[in-house]
């Protein structure tokens, strides 16, 4: 067997150890849907009807505009659990065991951060139900839904590797799941609750430049069939460079020895 075949090997080992896990404790990773399927419900049901109004339409279209940004920001907060688990494995001292072992050192970091989109992408089903059943209507073609999937999926690893790197470099896993909180409320200041254009000056600014409003916008288009303009591309830039900033960030702290307790 080759070194690459040896590595995806034990990458797919760490992937069965952390699916496992996920099922075994599914709090961590339900409570992760929670967040944005609760913040759908208070938006929807609490201020639906006055934004849904000021944005020109009533409860019903506002639905239709919140949903994609619930949807990101169900992907973002999905990145904490990984957080979690990494700093976990890290503090318990099961790391130590693992580099003993003759497995390939790359295939721990792979494991979590798979596992973590499987359990997104899983998530972001459950959300994407609850917004059905709620009234969400979206006018996606089957292969605007397998766009929009693509999408999602690039975003959940993007956040998911730099997730694993605030997850090695805290210190108790009370950290690690405080570390995040910025990538998972990131949504809140860009396009997913309201049009950027309704904000002030420099908030506007901000919503405008951030990663999650180009993203929020092109699922947007996807799910309603319309136009997505530029805001693809920028969203898979955006996607490329933090899993690269992740990645390299997460090998350094890892290999380096930087993570020891």
């Amino acid at each position: 067997m080759s070194t690459l075949t040896y590595a995806v090997h034990d990458s797919m080992t760490m992937l069965r150890r952390n699916l496992k896990h996920a099922i075994r404790y599914p709090s961590v990773g339900l409570g992760s849907a929670m967040t944005p399927i609760l913040m759908l419900l208070l938006f929807v049901y609490a201020f639906g009807d006055s934004i849904g109004a000021g944005m020109g339409g009533g409860r019903d279209a506002y639905l239709n505009y919140l949903t994609p940004g619930i949807i990101v920001m169900g992907v973002a907060a999905g990145s904490m659990s990984t957080s979690i688990a990494v700093c976990s494995d890290m503090t318990e001292g099961i790391i130590n065991r693992f580099r003993t072992m003759n497995i390939s050192r790359a295939s721990f970091m792979t494991g979590h951060v798979v596992g973590s989109v499987v359990q997104t992408m899983l998530c972001v089903v459950l959300v994407v139900g609850v917004a059905l059943a709620v009234g969400f209507r979206p006018d996606a073609s089957p292969v605007e839904w397998l766009a929009a999937a693509g999408l999602l999926a690039a975003i959940a690893f993007a956040v998911t590797w730099l997730s694993a790197a605030l997850g090695l470099i805290s210190k108790t896993v009370e950290s690690a799941s405080n570390k995040p909180l910025l990538i998972q409320f990131l949504p809140f200041l860009g396009s997913a609750f309201v049009p950027a254009e309704s904000m002030s000056p420099g908030l506007r600014w901000f919503a405008e430049y951030q990663p999650f409003t180009p993203m929020t916008e092109t699922l947007r288009g996807l799910l309603s069939g319309s136009e997505i303009g530029n805001d693809g591309w920028i969203s898979l830039a955006w996607c490329a460079g933090i899993a690269l900033v992740g990645y390299v960030w997460s090998r350094s702290l890892f290999n380096n020895g930087s993570t020891k307790r």
